[in-house]
């Protein structure tokens, strides 16, 4: 996807002269270990990296949703909105550190059939969410709940969406250049 406009704000690291974004930075490193590209980026709104990392916090410890069903959600919907960042990044957590079958993430990544019938059905209504803004129909909603899902299991993909939305449009606004640590999974858009 071609990027028609790029911010003209500064990434900022953890020498940043504002105490505000230095704490929101700091935190993130404490966790990491690294700041990722992104949350330098998306730091010049210190409430809007705060809000992603709640969001996003709350989604992997209380989603109900297993890593590897994680890892497809955000997967899905980086995917679905071309966000080539969030798809490399998603595609080395899912190889390192959630396990999820190397099948799975390239069939995600390259908009193919998923063949777990499980995952599948995870990954058919995350995308229905995206694509149809909420709207889904009955059928949507029904194979997801038959593949063993439950209705909260709609919030968490909701929530996910929501998190994804702030990075994956942020990334957009931003270009934001893959870190090296997710270079191997570099994704260069739909095929």
């Amino acid at each position: 996807m071609t990027v028609q406009s790029k911010l003209s704000l500064p990434s900022h690291g953890l020498d940043s002269n504002d105490p505000e974004i230095q704490k929101v930075l700091e935190g993130a490193n404490k966790k990491l270990g690294f700041v990722p590209n992104m949350y330098s980026n998306m730091v010049n709104l210190p409430s809007m990296l705060e809000t992603y990392l709640f969001g996003y916090d709350k989604f992997r410890n209380e989603s109900g949703f297993n890593q590897v069903e994680q890892e497809v959600v955000f997967l899905t919907i980086s995917y679905e909105n071309s966000c080539h960042y969030c798809v490399a990044a998603h595609s080395m957590l899912a190889d390192s550190v959630s396990k999820v079958p190397g099948e799975v993430t390239d069939a995600i990544r390259d908009g193919r059939e998923i063949s777990d019938p499980k995952l599948a059905a995870l990954s058919l209504f995350t995308a229905a969410m995206v694509t149809q803004r909420g709207w889904v129909d009955k059928n949507d909603t029904e194979n997801f709940l038959a593949a063993g899902f439950e209705e909260k299991h709609i919030l968490a993909v909701l929530l996910a969406i929501s998190v994804k939305t702030i990075s994956n449009y942020s990334n957009h606004l931003f270009d934001t250049p893959v870190d090296d640590i997710f270079k191997s999974r570099e994704w260069h858009g739909k095929t």
